[in-house]
């Protein structure tokens, strides 16, 4: 009787330590998914251009704003009725509608030239600033900078050789 009475108690502990290792293990499920965004992209609508001026012996700037207005100092001057073509540089961004997107404008200079003679042309500010908002998935972008203009420049029509680079990014 003592060994049926074991055998019972070892099948019991054994038939408990089953049936807590059961209870201890659960599992759950979790699903998995991903949103796949509007890419932002930009593009340019329109180039920057400081527009007509004269210089004399006195070297001077032009601040282009990114309204398309311009203010001149030192020996920079306009010519009445003659201002030329005068635009801030323009794009066009786009992407998911109402998303907020940052704006990296140049952080060094570009060159101007004409005939071996440069401009310098730096302080590049923009509308919107520091941060854009897509309304309705689109907005426009405008860039300003400042031209410096050496003493007694040459006229001619000064152009970059290379383009400068805006840079948008989602926030």
């Amino acid at each position: 009787m003592m060994k049926t009475l074991s055998k019972i108690s070892a099948l019991g502990i054994v038939m408990i330590l089953f049936a807590t290792s059961s209870f201890a293990q659960v599992t759950a499920s979790a699903s998995s998914s991903a949103t796949v965004l509007t890419p932002i992209a930009i593009t340019k609508t329109v180039d920057m251009n400081f527009g007509n001026l004269a210089v004399n012996a006195t070297s001077g700037t032009i601040v282009l704003t990114p309204a398309s207005s311009r203010t001149n100092t030192g020996g920079v001057t306009f010519l009445n009725g003659n201002n030329g073509t005068v635009t801030a540089a323009s794009f066009t961004v786009t992407g998911l509608a109402d998303a907020t997107y940052s704006i990296t404008l140049p952080v060094s200079s570009i060159d101007i030239s004409y005939a071996g003679n440069d401009m310098r042309v730096d302080t590049w500010t923009s509308d919107p600033t520091p941060t854009g908002t897509l309304t309705g998935g689109t907005q426009t972008l405008n860039v300003g900078a400042t031209l410096n203009v050496p003493a007694s420049t040459p006229a001619g029509l000064y152009t970059s050789a290379t383009p400068f680079d805006v840079t948008v990014n989602y926030n």
